[in-house]
């Protein structure tokens, strides 16, 4: 799978998949630009629904849903946008005929909500939307199939007075030179959960957990597509107010410049030493966002900056919602507990969340 932005790329796509697909068709979707992607699991008796979990995507669309961060509750979503969530989940639930469990893929682009694909089945979020509710959602819709009703069982839904951050696992350090950029290929091979009073907070964990660790200051190095250099302001001035200094390439650069920020200019691979690989090879940056353009060219330029960032461990993020996500979790870094799952599920009919004793 790939996404195309230009007539040059799709030509070449094409021309690709012809030769491995043969015979076989080739599916062309419109992508959605700068849209939210949302899971949601739910458990049908025939009659009626049950809404297990609405888990709000940290990557934009694009990314697969394997691959990318979720948030149990969601931590940008309307209220009115959930409801419409449920809403639409119960009634293709009903009109389906879904006997047991049922995952959605919404798109969220500007509070219009599209439907990206409907699976009558267990999903890979089923585990994770379980722990984070205290809802044996398997169980519950075993016991649906076999005639058992949500009713019967005393099954509602359970939205967490807390955040619940599940994030993706890979197998990149194994993979010596392989790009680490996410698309909609997965790439994952394992999951890993954080839990928090705070959106921040839960992400932060979810980041150990999965072996990423956020540095507390440094240098920070900023390069990103065009499409993503207004975005990339925030994260800019979230990092200086942690305390980092920044650095990038010109075309950031002048952007950050131009909105009172100091920073850094340093050359892309192509410009000429001394450039960026050989700064994060003296280990002269700790943290790197790098977004690129779809195109080969673009790509190719800054594939360097990711392979040399995983062999040299420094943290890097290659979607702007992720490195934003990251921002968030780092203000946390100094205030991290542990949680027992037990105490969290116990607490969910109480409204809070305490401290681990």
């Amino acid at each position: 799978m790939e996404i195309v932005h230009w007539q040059a790329d799709l030509e070449r796509y094409m021309r690709e998949a012809v030769k491995v697909s043969n015979d076989s068709p080739v599916l062309i979707d419109r992508y959605l630009s700068d849209a939210i992607e949302v899971d949601v699991d739910c458990i049908c008796d025939g009659k009626e629904v049950l809404i297990g979990g609405i888990m709000e995507h940290v990557e934009q669309a694009g990314v697969h849903s394997g691959d990318a961060a979720c948030c149990l509750p969601p931590h940008s979503l309307s209220a009115s946008t959930q409801r419409e969530l449920r809403r639409q989940t119960e009634l293709m639930a009903k009109s389906l005929n879904v006997l047991g469990l049922m995952n959605v893929q919404y798109a969220i682009q500007k509070d219009k909500v599209f439907v990206l694909e409907v699976n009558p089945r267990a999903s890979r979020t089923v585990p994770y939307v379980s722990k984070a509710t205290g809802l044996p959602l398997a169980m519950i819709a075993a016991r649906c199939m076999a005639g058992r009703t949500l009713r019967e069982q005393g099954a509602a839904e359970v939205t967490p007075p807390y955040f619940s951050v599940k994030e993706a696992v890979f197998p990149f350090a194994k993979f010596p030179g392989v790009d680490t950029i996410l698309g909609p290929e997965m790439k994952s091979t394992g999951e890993v959960m954080g839990v928090g009073a705070t959106f921040g907070e839960a992400f932060v964990k979810s980041q150990l957990a999965a072996g990423v660790k956020l540095p507390s200051g440094g240098r920070a190095f900023i390069s990103v597509r065009d499409g993503d250099k207004v975005a990339a302001v925030q994260i800019a001035r979230d990092l200086l107010a942690l305390g980092f200094t920044l650095l990038a390439t010109r075309g950031t650069a002048a952007v950050f410049k131009s909105h009172g920020m100091q920073v850094t200019e340093v050359n892309k691979v192509a410009e000429g030493r001394p450039h960026i690989v050989d700064m994060i090879k003296n280990g002269e940056v700790s943290f790197i966002v790098n977004t690129t353009d779809a195109t080969r060219t673009a790509n190719s330029d800054s594939r360097a900056i990711r392979t040399t960032a995983l062999a040299r461990r420094v943290t890097y993020y290659t979607t702007v919602a992720g490195a934003m996500a990251a921002c968030e979790g780092m203000k946390h870094l100094a205030e991290l507990e542990p949680y027992r799952l037990q105490d969290l599920h116990a607490k969910l009919k109480h409204g809070g969340l305490g401290r681990a004793a």
